[in-house]
């Protein structure tokens, strides 16, 4: 008997109790989830005044080279300002530790001693477990009452390629490849509902927990990055600040005589 004869007829109720169910199961966890992270995350802890003024300094010197080019601060008062934070970088004024002792280059502090870092790596751990226990739950959930069952056929024709991963736990080598079973409506339920939540939870949620598959729990912690040497930003932010005085043009060079000739009056 050729495939194309095989007819396969599904109960309705299986839609009822089986397919619904598991659909509606795996939003609701992970709307769940979404409101355990943010239960979960610390509140945000306040910088002192001597490490937010080390980070604004190095703005302000940032924002001051890139209006280099076109700059609204006129050329005397523009090195005066440039001339400043130099003299300041390179006395390390701005340093929240005060200027470094000796002419040692300090080392660098360990993240494995800083509580903030500890902290971020608390948190990432704490993420971590929230997003995969609820699926470890599902997926044995599924396996135990729901294993071999055939829940959908998708409306669109398919190649043989999609076969093992529309019909996992089901070894039916003549089933049409459009027939999909329980364990990977699973799958595609969990890789497939992030437009979901973000409809429902805006862009920043923490529903989706396929894109925490691959990513460790200290990606965003201050471990993995470690603590910026501003000491060293500064030194090089000074070297940039002499670089760019050479390229200031201010845009009110001349001005007086390019708004007459624009209106006709001087020619």
């Amino acid at each position: 008997m050729s495939t194309n004869a095989v007819s396969l007829y599904l109960d309705p109720q299986i839609r009822d109790w089986v397919l619904f169910p598991i659909t509606l199961v795996m939003i609701l966890v992970g709307i769940l989830r979404h409101y355990v992270v943010v239960l979960l995350q610390p509140p945000p802890k306040q910088l002192p005044r001597a490490a937010v003024r080390e980070q604004r300094a190095l703005a302000r010197s940032e924002i001051l080279r890139a209006t280099a080019a076109h700059s609204p601060i006129p050329p005397p008062f523009y090195m005066s300002i440039s001339q400043h934070l130099s003299d300041a970088f390179a006395a390390g004024t701005y340093l929240k530790d005060g200027p470094p002792k000796g002419d040692s280059p300090s080392a660098p502090p360990n993240p494995m001693t800083d509580p903030a870092a500890m902290d971020g790596m608390m948190s990432g751990m704490k993420t971590q477990m929230v997003m995969m226990v609820p699926q470890m739950i599902i997926m044995g959930w599924i396996n135990f009452f729901f294993q071999g069952f055939v829940l959908i056929k998708l409306p669109f024709p398919l190649t043989l390629g999609f076969k093992s991963m529309l019909q996992r736990g089901i070894e039916t080598p003549d089933m049409d490849v459009r027939w999909v079973s329980s364990l990977s409506w699973y799958f595609l339920n969990f890789f497939g509902l992030n437009g979901l939540y973000r409809l429902l939870l805006g862009d920043d949620h923490s529903a989706d927990s396929s894109r925490d598959m691959t990513a460790s729990p200290f990606a965003g912690g201050a471990v993995a990055a470690g603590p910026q040497d501003y000491n060293k930003l500064f030194k090089a932010e000074k070297d940039n600040l002499e670089f760019s005085e050479g390229l200031h043009n201010w845009v009110g060079k001349d001005v007086e005589n390019r708004v007459l000739r624009k209106y006709g009056k001087l020619y």
